[in-house]
């Protein structure tokens, strides 16, 4: 196991769990996820640039961005509808269950993804100990959510 990315994994995790709140309290001082949202985004635009000045890396040629998949453009449309969803209704079902099942999301469709080779994933075969591992966490995120108390 590389350590190192199990590390950089985590704390990404736990920062994901931190802006489900930050969007959350956004939301509630926009009065809309959609606007909520907006600014989260000029705020991370701002950063990105800020990061790309400092570093300063070559950027491809027209020709190479013609010929990429179209599939490739999405992340930002995912991006907009997770944080523009997350500041809607993560209030209603809580930190803990909100990002369960978003988890869970991301690793049923990861097991598809890999398991089919799908988006520049290369083919990782579905096996008996992954879908336990899925069925586990589903169970885990069904106590989770049905947890009141």
């Amino acid at each position: 196991m590389n350590w190192p990315y199990v590390i950089v994994a985590l704390v990404s995790g736990a920062a994901l769990a931190c802006q489900v709140g930050f969007n959350t309290g956004l939301r509630s001082r926009m009065g809309n996820p959609l606007t909520a949202a907006l600014v989260s985004f000029l705020i991370g635009t701002a950063c990105l640039v800020l990061l790309l000045l400092v570093q300063r890396p070559s950027w491809p040629d027209r020709e190479t961005l013609l010929k990429s998949p179209s599939w490739i453009w999405l992340g930002g449309v995912v991006g907009a509808i997770y944080v523009a969803a997350s500041a809607a209704f993560a209030s209603r079902l809580g930190a803990a269950g909100w990002l369960s099942l978003i988890v869970t999301g991301q690793i049923f469709a990861s097991l598809v993804l890999d398991h089919y080779g799908l988006i520049g994933f290369p083919k990782v075969p579905l096996t008996p100990w992954k879908l336990v591992g899925a069925g586990l966490l589903l169970a885990g995120v069904i106590i989770v959510v049905r947890s009141k108390g």
